[in-house]
């Protein structure tokens, strides 16, 4: 379970982590316009677009993880596989944004698809026999 946990928040780091390359898009942009700063996001190109996209994706990922993982712990389905699922999702995550900087729009949405699965994967997990 000590795992499971250390992924649930290795997941609400990622977001903020995310924004990371996003608050540098946004500083090669003019300075970070901490006033205005949705304005600003909304007017990024290129890498700084794509840093946003990633970053707002990463708060929706951790939405469906986080039920899976909380869904894990509440009926006590801490098994390898759900374990290793769980390790999967972080891994593929890092993966996805890693692509999404890099504008691997394939590679990003394969990472994207098998994070997400795995989410699911764990929710079945949990569906007694």
């Amino acid at each position: 379970m000590n795992l499971l946990i250390g992924c649930l928040i290795i997941a609400a780091l990622l977001p903020l982590l995310a924004k990371i390359p996003l608050a540098i898009a946004m500083h090669n942009a003019g300075g970070y316009d901490n006033h205005h700063p949705r304005e600003q996001q909304a007017q990024l190109q290129g890498f700084g677009a794509r840093a946003l996209a990633a970053h707002h994706n990463a708060f929706e990922s951790l939405i469906i993880f986080s039920l899976s993982i909380l869904l894990a712990v509440a009926t006590n389905t801490t098994t390898d596989t759900v374990q290793w699922l769980a390790i999967a999702h972080i891994g593929f995550r890092i993966a996805y944004h890693l692509l999404y900087l890099l504008n691997a729009h394939i590679l990003r949405s394969v990472a994207w698809a098998i994070a997400i699965a795995c989410s699911f994967a764990i929710i079945w997990q949990c569906i007694p026999n």
